[in-house]
């Protein structure tokens, strides 16, 4: 894994950071729909995989201005790693805007 300059904390294949990081490069890309698309698909596969619940509640709140989705997407996040310090920023942010803290 000397190819990510990051801990692969949650034990994530191979595979799987190859895919989260294509789909990145598609939100940095604009082709938003394309990285939603592949972080479905990644959620198909695995359905409590936190960096893809991450990314995909990021994609929401900040590029499709769906902050409830984003907000139910970081809630899920924390229900699987409560100490999530990230996800529960990022969700205090969007709650603002749905009207709920």
């Amino acid at each position: 894994m000397s190819d990510h300059p990051f801990e692969n904390t949650y034990d994530l294949s191979n595979e799987q950071l190859e895919k989260l990081d294509e789909a990145e490069a598609e939100m940095l890309r604009n082709n938003l729909g394309r990285a939603e698309d592949m972080l479905l698909a990644m959620l198909d596969e695995e359905e409590d995989c936190i960096p893809v619940l991450n990314n995909l509640a990021h994609l929401y709140g900040r590029h499709f201005s769906d902050f409830e989705k984003a907000v139910e997407l970081y809630n899920k996040v924390l229900q699987l790693e409560p100490d999530n310090s990230w996800a529960r920023d990022a969700r205090r942010r969007y709650l603002r805007y749905v009207g709920r803290d």
